[in-house]
């Protein structure tokens, strides 16, 4: 059984990312573009039960930064419902849309330093390659709808994120019924 980590998410020393794909989105018009598509039913529900688990895990997320298409801006709105924080304050980038693993870590080295804790939002299959590109602990064949995967690096500057040795924290996805704290 893995020993427990004590996961502290509240020194600047740090940087910690919260890679969230998009919940689940709905087919039902085939009319709307790609970008267009909302969230169904089924999103509706697991984007706050994810986020109400990270407040769970006593997480304090600073910044909110989204793909600008409508089912990760969705899915950014409804956490930052359940932390309290006005959607107003969420950074869209619209190169999170069809992202590729540079495109994240161009994503990263625009974050403010001020941040320690920040969630991006965007789409597969982008976020599966780059939770894959950040560490050899933990590999996703597919990471699932309003999946949580989290990391760390020791620095001050996002900016050193690409370089930085890396600290895998947690996976967790809807369907996770087990406890997911290392």
């Amino acid at each position: 059984m893995p020993t427990k980590k004590n996961i502290s998410f509240e020194t600047n020393e740090s940087k910690t990312l919260l890679i969230v794909r998009h919940a689940k989105s709905s087919w039902e018009l085939g009319t709307l573009s790609d970008f267009d598509r909302p969230l169904n039913d089924r999103g509706k529900k697991d984007a706050p039960m994810m986020a109400k688990r990270l407040l769970d895990k006593k997480i304090k997320i600073d910044a909110f930064v989204s793909s600008p298409a409508k089912r990760a801006k969705n899915t950014a709105e409804l956490f930052c419902e359940q932390f309290n924080q006005p959607i107003e304050s969420i950074e869209y980038i619209a190169s999170l849309y069809h992202a590729g693993v540079d495109d994240f870590y161009a994503a990263l080295e625009q974050l403010d330093n001020r941040f320690d804790t920040v969630a991006i939002f965007s789409h597969n299959p982008g976020i599966t390659y780059f939770v894959n590109s950040l560490t050899d602990q933990v590999q996703i064949d597919d990471m699932p709808t309003c999946a949580i995967f989290a990391i760390r690096i020791q620095s001050k500057k996002w900016a050193a994120f690409k370089s930085a040795n890396k600290e895998f924290i947690f996976f967790d996805y809807p369907k996770n019924m087990k406890i997911t704290d290392f």
